[in-house]
């Protein structure tokens, strides 16, 4: 029995238990588990029917998933890959155009033009590039891989209901290859839960619609707990001697205790004195530096990628009239390979690195720097090749 037939004889049926393996097994098993699964949460069986009849499995979307070596660039790297004169002149003309759609972002949610311009430019070159994976066919193959499974296994039904809502194909949808859809890239449940018909047509449409995903994209950010406006980001000057084990975002004081540790803005007065902040170095002691205000971790929630988020938090200040960063003169970072060595070698010792992926997160960051402090090192969390061969 194909898997249509198989799909359509649910909708002949009572609402049943769930039968889904968690991850991984028989596709087509896997499809009429969800299916099923559906039915239980009170689905209709025609409509479960329709949605699932053509779900296939995309191995370019699991390609795409092991292959995302551009966040082993270092943050100067990152950075000038992605921001380019042509994407703040871009950000600066939409900036304009849509005019009275960031001032209702702002009054309503707080939240500023630069952030969302950053997204916009960041996920999807302000709309040009949306991605071309079939959405459902994406995050019902990244469900059934086992990497994620509870990343993505909820968002199948809120695709599923924003189907029943009108605003979602099955067959036509398309986005990025982990399931995000339209110009700022927000996964279904993110929609259901925060989407605003933003130019009153009566739908909510991320794909074609500048003001339904803008004001879409404020409104989640304000609902994962963005401070209405307060400071994100601010570049920073630091004293040649410090206690660098103190920078990092496990540790946050005052900027008038910063001050007094020899902290100085790099230009300007600071963006707030009261608010509890924190240093990071994305490339150690002689790199750049910034002081992160809390609404710089709700960011996390947009994008787990420690390099990724400063680099949008930086765009979203030159977007708003800060200087290029000085990169200062960082020492040589690790390769992929190397940095691979260097996590294996921390996990051995007990450290949690987050995983063996060649990636500089935040878990790893943070194994770096307990293992330089516990060798009487400078502890501001950059691996050196020199930490390596000492490890």
């Amino acid at each position: 029995m194909t898997l249509r037939a198989l799909l359509t004889s649910f909708a002949l049926l009572a609402p049943l238990p769930a039968l889904a393996q968690s991850c991984g097994g028989p596709f087509g098993s896997f499809v009429q588990g969800l299916a099923r699964e559906a039915i239980a949460k009170g689905h209709d069986p025609a409509q479960v029917s329709r949605f699932f009849a053509a779900a296939s499995r995309t191995q370019a979307v699991i390609d795409a998933d092991r292959k995302q070596g551009v966040f082993q660039l270092d943050f100067t790297s990152f950075a000038r890959r992605l921001i380019s004169q042509n994407r703040i002149d871009n950000g600066q003309k939409n900036a304009a155009r849509h005019a009275d759609t960031f001032a209702r972002i702002q009054r309503d949610y707080g939240v500023p033009p630069g952030i969302l311009l950053a997204f916009w430019a960041f996920e999807t070159d302000y709309g040009g590039y949306q991605g071309d994976f079939n959405t459902l066919n994406a995050l019902i193959t990244l469900a059934h891989d086992c990497r994620r499974p509870e990343l993505f296994r909820p968002q199948v039904f809120a695709a599923l209901s924003l189907f029943e809502q009108g605003d979602f194909s099955p067959t036509s949808t398309t986005g990025a290859w982990a399931g995000e859809i339209g110009m700022v890239q927000m996964l279904p449940g993110d929609i259901l839960e925060n989407g605003v018909d933003g130019d009153g047509d009566g739908h909510v449409r991320l794909k074609t619609s500048a003001p339904d995903a803008l004001m879409s994209g404020g409104r989640m950010l304000r609902s994962l707990g963005w401070a209405p406006n307060q400071p994100w980001l601010q570049e920073i000057t630091l004293p040649a001697e410090m206690d660098w084990s103190q920078t990092g975002l496990r540790t946050t004081l005052s900027a008038a205790r910063w001050q007094s540790l020899g902290v100085r803005p790099r230009s300007g007065s600071w963006q707030s004195t009261s608010l509890p902040a924190s240093v990071i170095l994305p490339q150690g002691r002689h790199g750049p530096a910034f002081l992160a205000y809390p609404n710089f971790s709700v960011l996390f929630e947009w994008n787990q990628s420690f390099t990724y988020v400063l680099t949008a938090a930086y765009f979203a200040t030159r977007l708003s009239g800060a200087p290029v960063f000085a990169p200062g003169n960082p020492d040589p970072g690790l390769s992929g390979p190397e940095l691979k060595a260097l996590q294996q070698e921390l996990q051995r010792r007990g450290y949690d690195v987050g995983g063996v992926d060649g990636i500089l997160g935040e878990k790893s960051r943070e194994a770096v720097q307990a293992v330089q402090k516990q060798l009487g090192l400078p502890a501001d969390a950059w691996p050196t090749r020199a930490l390596l061969e000492r490890l």
